[in-house]
């Protein structure tokens, strides 16, 4: 069966870089998007950016855009997200997701159309 595991995550200081990936494997894997989530107590799942997968076109939220650079190498099943100028509220565990529809014609937002996750990552950034 298809899992995703990601990697990369870490205790980093404010300014500092990580980055993260995210490898597929156990079948073909042929989604039609892939995300990176992050999740803080108290808070909902947010959506930090998305790729779709054959054509590779991005989104990013506003919160780090700028910041973090989505990426993935389709050869090797892995996705990737480049975190740079890391803010203490950056702090959060880390997830990467697949979806397998659009919405809207395009990648979509809201993790409940996302139904193949990984187990997480913590990121921490200390000031």
């Amino acid at each position: 069966q298809l899992q995703l595991v990601e990697s990369g995550g870490g205790l980093v200081q404010a300014g500092g870089s990580l980055r993260l990936s995210c490898a597929a494997s156990g079948d073909t894997f042929s989604p039609y998007a892939l995300g990176w989530f992050r999740q803080t107590p108290g808070k909902e799942r947010e959506l930090v950016a998305a790729i779709s997968w054959i054509g590779g076109g991005t989104y990013d939220a506003d919160s780090v855009k700028g910041r973090f650079t989505i990426s993935r190498d389709s050869a090797k099943n892995t996705l990737y997200l480049q975190m740079n100028s890391l803010e203490p509220e950056d702090t959060a565990v880390y997830y990467c997701a697949a979806s397998f529809h659009m919405c809207s014609g395009y990648v979509c937002y809201e993790s409940e159309h996302y139904p193949l996750w990984g187990q997480g990552t913590q990121v921490t950034v200390s000031s």
